[in-house]
């Protein structure tokens, strides 16, 4: 026989509102009689029944989660996370794949509706402004990552423009003075903001931007950057630094690099971007912008979590995660890495 909150309550000494409230994450609760209740819990065995808890909630008990390609390892380490985050709250997690095109990311945006998820998290890379619901008329919307698109939803993301600031910065503190960028790209919001950090820390190093230095990728694989890094190889005067767009790229054009028979960081210096366990195993290691990726799932999903219950009414709230700069060998050589 299932063990109900009676039994929970009668174990305990408590009433079934108290054991209710201890099962709901309430804060009004008094210590000891919150430390009965688990107690009484763990002896008993006790499961809560979400799936008629939502109910009664008006609910489905799923979260929606959007992002370009879960091949890219940051975003599957962010879907990991947001999971993560998401079952603290009760949740579930179902995840949408849409390869960034805005035809995909369109129909997954108007396939969301109260009966399917009781909210969503998205990291778009090709909608506009026009694509998205207006406020208020569908389900509570959380963006992830930096993006042009002006809509009135809540946001969170890392300062895209000011860690690239301080990837090319810390390039340009090692005496490199011919920095490229990997990753161009004008259908990115993030690449763009990362275009602006990249040239703002040229100019205040007094180096020019040289526009054969600035190499496009359609997309962030390893492919990618090792093609962008053989055109770099290529020119009359090749780089002395690199600053990728994302991890993969900067994988991509570690390879490219050796197969030219050079060394890094001898000959070139890599910065990569997103701090993916893949760069930390890669040989030689990679110095790689880290943002807070635990961070931006909580925040994430305690934004949506907000709209859902209607504890928050306010205008929309943009959240900046910290991010650091982790020194690896690729930049560092044989030194300790560290982190800036």
């Amino acid at each position: 026989m299932a063990v109900t909150l009676k039994d929970v309550a009668t174990l305990a000494g408590v009433s079934v509102k108290t054991v209710s409230n201890v099962v709901n994450g309430y804060a009004f609760v008094k210590p000891e009689n919150r430390r009965r209740v688990e107690e009484a819990l763990a002896a008993t065995g006790y499961r809560p029944n979400v799936g008629a808890r939502n109910l009664r909630r008006g609910r489905t008990g799923f979260l929606a989660l959007m992002v370009p390609e879960l091949s890219i390892p940051y975003f599957g380490e962010l879907a990991g996370l947001v999971i993560t985050a998401a079952q603290r709250r009760g949740w579930s997690v179902l995840i949408e794949q849409t390869q960034g095109t805005r035809t995909r990311e369109r129909a997954t945006v108007d396939s969301l509706g109260s009966h399917l998820v009781d909210g969503a998290l998205v990291h778009p890379e090709a909608l506009e402004a026009g694509d998205f619901p207006d406020p208020g008329t569908g389900i509570p919307m959380v963006l992830l990552g930096e993006h042009a698109v002006d809509v009135a939803l809540d946001r969170v993301a890392i300062d895209n423009v000011r860690a690239a600031h301080v990837a090319v910065s810390h390039l340009v503190s090692l005496g490199r003075r011919r920095i490229a960028a990997i990753g161009v790209n004008p259908r990115r919001g993030t690449a763009s903001l990362r275009v602006a950090g990249y040239t703002a820390a040229l100019t205040d190093a007094g180096l020019s931007v040289v526009d054969s230095l600035l190499e496009p990728a359609d997309k962030y694989h390893r492919a990618n950057g090792a093609a962008a890094m053989n055109r770099l190889l290529d020119l009359p005067e090749p780089p002395d630094a690199v600053f990728c767009f994302n991890d993969l790229l900067a994988v991509g054009a570690l390879r490219s690099v050796a197969e030219h028979g050079l060394r890094v960081p001898d000959d070139v210096a890599i910065v990569g971007f997103d701090n993916t366990e893949e760069s930390a195993f890669s040989l030689p290691s990679i110095t790689t912008i880290s943002p807070d990726k635990a961070a931006i799932a909580d925040a994430a999903v305690d934004l949506v979590h907000a709209r859902i219950t209607g504890a928050e009414r306010t205008p929309p709230h943009e959240v900046q995660p910290p991010f650091s700069l982790e020194i690896r060998e690729s930049t560092a050589g044989g030194a300790v890495p560290g982190r800036l």
